[in-house]
């Protein structure tokens, strides 16, 4: 390595001690008990709630999936799944967030997703508690996997490490801060890691841009790509078919004519904002805030931090296409855009920096994975129906386990160095967006919706996902469409339908749902 190389990877090495240094101050408030570990006994501020959400919501993907597919396809694709993950933001924190704080309060102070959804509809049987804790279990250990793909591919590219044994080890470290510190130690780490984030973002969108010498610039080296800019078209690379590569001709990327970007697929895309009503570790941090009335400054703080770095890391993208228009020639390759300017731009040790927010990226969200996965299965799946007398310690072994198991499905997950961190993503999205979006929505707004309704709905969602994406989506046309759409749909058509031909929520659950608002907390 050259001695710009030890300066990044100094920067990045004092990063990661902080990180760890932190996990180590709160081990001993987060062991006082499972509440502390797994929520934080619901005791954080405005701040830490707003930014430890949308850094665990973002993951890796936000520095290098999106500017990928910017750089590889053109504006379309990236911007339609800004817009609609910024306005799923937006109505997230707007219309769930005090609702699910309060209800799950009243809801026998549920501390984790399954916990609300089996206390909201009195389900003595842990039916609901049950399939919830499994499909996140299942999606989460695809979710941790793409975090670890990002860490693979950072030190693969810049130092030419062995993409298996970073990867691997990022997902060891990632364990050990966690799973010393729990969810207190994560919300932080990830207030700390959010500005990491947002200052990374800024940085190479404001430096590309002043190195190509100007947004007009950036535009005018990318216009002539058939449909790169436009939001109607998709560019085509033309790729080799011996190599999978696609072709260069004099300094510059070959691409066909433009292909559609229509209605169906606009719509598609926009769907990511549906995802957020059954995402664990977003919801998790509105059942988390010390009070209700702080959620509307957590609001106004998540989404701006939310807009302006979801179109940095578009930006970045086209930047990157303009400055650096042959460098990657795969759409996974893409995804190291982020990083190539980075290096490119900054002096060593401030790419240490700003590169250490991808770590950041990566680390906030599955540390947040790692916890809800092991919440389900101790609380959910060990106490709730196992073992219904178990003690604290019991609780926390199996939790600890638990994050064991999801950090080796993780890194199973990661271990083709090809992935894409954008398609690994947008599956786990989907499946909870459809599985859980929804129950919560119902739950939250219907009060009709009752218990046979939550568990046909949530299955639907779950199982039309796998389908769609496994045998539907390749049929392509109409059916080429983002699977959380159509399984958000049906999911919801189910559960109504459901609904209404059973017997109607008892009085009880009625009355806790009329009255769940007035709860002063």
């Amino acid at each position: 390595m050259s001695a710009g190389d030890y300066q990044t990877l100094l920067a990045m090495a004092i990063y990661l001690i902080v990180i760890l240094a932190v996990g180590f101050w709160f081990a001993k408030r987060a062991n006082q008990s499972s509440e502390h570990y797994f929520i934080g006994g619901r005791t954080l501020g405005p701040w830490v709630t707003a930014m430890s959400a949308e850094a665990s919501d973002m993951s890796g993907w936000l520095l290098m999936g999106l500017p990928g597919v910017a750089y590889f396809t053109g504006a379309s694709d990236a911007v339609w799944t800004a817009i609609g993950l910024a306005l799923g933001t937006y109505v997230n924190w707007r219309i769930v967030a005090v609702r699910l704080r309060k209800y799950t309060h009243v809801a026998g102070n549920s501390i984790t997703l399954p916990d609300f959804f089996s206390n909201r509809f009195h389900d003595r049987r842990k039916v609901l508690m049950t399939t919830s804790a499994l499909i996140i279990l299942v999606f989460f250990s695809i979710y941790v996997g793409s975090c670890f793909v990002t860490v693979g591919k950072v030190f693969s590219s810049l130092f030419g490490f062995d993409y298996g044994l970073t990867m691997a080890l990022g997902g060891v470290f990632v364990f050990i801060y966690t799973l010393l510190g729990g969810y207190l130690a994560g919300s932080v780490d990830d207030f700390i890691q959010g500005l990491l984030m947002f200052f990374s973002l800024i940085v190479i969108m404001v430096g590309g841009t002043i190195y190509a010498g100007g947004l007009g610039v950036v535009i005018g080296n990318v216009q002539n790509i058939p449909g790169y800019l436009s939001l109607t078209q998709m560019a085509s690379p033309t790729l080799d078919a011996a190599s999978g590569l696609q072709m260069v001709q004099n300094g510059l990327g070959l691409y066909g004519d433009a292909t559609p970007y229509g209605i169906i697929t606009i719509l598609g895309t926009l769907s990511w904002g549906l995802g957020y009503f059954g995402m664990p570790h977003v919801l998790l941090r509105f059942m988390g805030i010390r009070s209700s009335s702080e959620l509307a400054k957590s609001r106004h703080i998540a989404i701006t931090w939310c807009v302006i770095s979801l179109f940095s890391a578009v930006l970045i993208g086209i930047v990157g296409k303009a400055i650096l228009p042959t460098e990657f020639l795969t759409e996974s390759s893409a995804e190291s855009v982020f990083i190539s300017l980075t290096t490119f731009l900054v002096p060593p040790f401030l790419a240490g920096v700003v590169i250490s927010g991808i770590l950041a990226a990566t680390m906030s969200s599955s540390d947040s994975y790692m916890l809800i996965a092991s919440a389900a299965v101790a609380r959910n799946l060990y106490k709730g129906l196992i073992k219904k007398d178990a003690t604290e310690r019991q609780i926390m072994w199996v939790a600890r386990i638990t994050m064991l198991v999801v950090v080796v499905l993780g890194i199973l997950v990661a271990m083709d160095p090809d992935s894409s961190i954008f398609q690994v993503v947008s599956y786990a999205w989907a499946g909870f967006g459809a599985a859980f979006g929804p129950v919560v929505l119902a739950s939250l707004f219907w009060r009709r919706v009752n218990f046979p309704g939550a568990v046909a709905g949530m299955i639907t969602g779950c199982v039309t996902v796998v389908i769609w994406r496994t045998f539907i989506k390749a049929l392509g046309g109409v059916f080429g469409i983002y699977e959380l759409l159509p399984s958000f749909i049906l999911a919801s058509l189910v559960l109504i339908v459901v609904s209404l031909l059973t017997t109607p929520p008892s009085e009880e659950i009625t009355h806790e749902f009329d009255t769940y608002m007035e709860a002063e907390v």
